[in-house]
């Protein structure tokens, strides 16, 4: 699979290309001419308006046909914005647009710079070259929001969604989403059903607990449906398939991004109701099943041909936003503080360019596949401090991956020596978090230290 540069393309095969990109944030495309400019309201394709000839849009993933695209349309660009309006770029995980051919097979990735002060990204854009088509990462920001759009496209930016005259050349976009959305963006109004009666057993089993009740999301349940379908083929149970991708990537790769994740994978019953049963009989399994946090969930079971054996795979999750990301990053700084308070050590400040350079790596671990202090292009973490612009003369450290709390993340670390070392060290006198869900063992933590 490539890796692409702001700048780069790659040729497109034919048929139908799935775009999504993961996290807290509005996808949308603009279909646009030879010249650049949008030819009438229906060219703009967004979350109140997810369909247009050649390219839908469900959630945060857009499926693009370049061969069924209106007559004239020359370029497709995509767009994110926060779904919580008015929070800048700069302030959510770097976003990464991931792209499969219409096999469904991964055919490329795109992270650009990390965004700072601007509220609208083009990410990248599909264009006809000759009689293919081509995709080209961009990586574009608007500090100025929807009026760059209107600027470069030939938009109008109106207070309601009333389409503009066909004979004007503009599309009438609204104002943003007043009330905040989550990073899932789980339609309300169209719940998933339950056909087999598991959700209605485990919220059964949650409310006695006092547990609130999950919603099935669709993402998390064609994540553990492909899973499932891929240990019963292999005849045994692991949190990986044969090609390699864990059951974690199967959530980030079907567009849910998350802050917290559990998982069951089970093989033996035969039925929602036994799968049920022996998670609450299992103290590991039970703690999951009855998790407080988790506001959703997906499960699918598969059958291995040769052997009858039923093969089981739940997911329960928690949306990642804005809001509960600086939550968990408050808290480990809160719990590293009192370490350092027990020490009779100072506590440390938090420092947006240390936090900045954190969470760019975390999210760098998991766009990349790789868990070190060294980036995969040899940057160290005094080199990511100074290229998110921090002055600090010493930097250490921390980062760790499985983790699913900041509690845990915290106690993991001081039972490390080196770890412990750098959470203790009183030269310090700053600190920053990051953390991204996904890759191969679920979640990446960043700690980076400052003086």
């Amino acid at each position: 699979m490539n890796e692409l540069v702001p700048g780069g393309n790659l040729p497109l095969p034919g048929g139908a290309l799935t775009l999504w990109v993961p996290g807290p944030f509005d996808v949308s495309a603009l279909i646009t001419d030879e010249s650049g400019k949008v030819g009438g309201d229906a060219d703009f394709v967004f979350y109140n308006q997810p369909t247009a000839p050649g390219a839908r849009l469900r959630d945060d993933t857009l499926t693009i046909d370049p061969a069924r695209l209106r007559a004239g349309a020359a370029r497709v660009t995509v767009v994110i914005s926060p779904a919580d309006p008015g929070t800048s770029l700069g302030r959510l995980p770097a976003p990464t647009l991931h792209v499969t051919n219409p096999g469904g097979r991964p055919l490329t990735r795109f992270t650009p710079p990390r965004p700072q002060r601007e509220t609208v990204l083009l990410l990248a854009e599909l264009y006809r070259r000759g009689t293919g088509w081509k995709l080209r990462a961009l990586g574009q920001g608007y500090a100025d929001g929807l009026a760059g759009i209107a600027r470069d496209f030939g938009v109008d930016i109106v207070e309601d969604a009333t389409p503009a005259p066909a004979a004007v050349r503009s599309a009438s976009i609204p104002a943003p989403r007043s009330a905040p959305s989550t990073g899932s963006h789980v339609n309300s109004t169209s719940p998933t059903t339950d056909p087999t009666g598991f959700l209605t057993l485990a919220n059964s089993a949650r409310a006695n607990a006092g547990s609130p009740p999950v919603a099935l999301d669709p993402r998390l349940t064609s994540a553990a449906q492909a899973h499932a379908s891929d240990m019963a083929a292999a005849g045994h149970l692991s949190t990986e398939s044969r090609d390699g991708i864990s059951v974690y990537q199967r959530v980030t790769q079907a567009g849910y991004a998350y802050l917290t994740i559990g998982e069951h994978l089970v093989s033996g019953p035969r039925t929602p109701a036994e799968f049920v049963d022996y998670c609450l009989r299992t103290e590991k399994a039970r703690r999951t099943l009855l998790e407080r946090d988790f506001t959703h969930a997906g499960i699918a079971q598969a059958v291995d041909p040769r052997s009858g054996d039923v093969y089981w795979t739940a997911l329960w999750a928690t949306p990642l936003t804005a809001g509960n990301l600086a939550r968990t990053a408050e808290k480990v700084v809160e719990l590293t503080n009192a370490e350092r308070a027990r020490a009779g050590l100072r506590a440390l400040a938090v420092d947006p360019l240390l936090a900045a350079a954190a969470q760019a790596h975390s999210t760098d671990m998991v766009a990349r596949a790789f868990y070190s202090h060294t980036s995969p292009d040899g940057s160290q973490p005094w080199d990511r401090a100074a290229a998110a612009g921090s002055r600090r003369r010493t930097i250490g450290e921390n980062i760790a991956c499985g983790q699913r709390s900041a509690a845990e993340v915290v106690e993991g670390w001081m039972n490390s020596p080196g770890h412990r070392a750098n959470i203790l060290k009183p030269d310090f006198t700053h600190i920053g978090i990051g953390f991204a869900g996904g890759g191969q063992t679920g979640t990446y933590w960043t700690q980076l230290f400052g003086a």
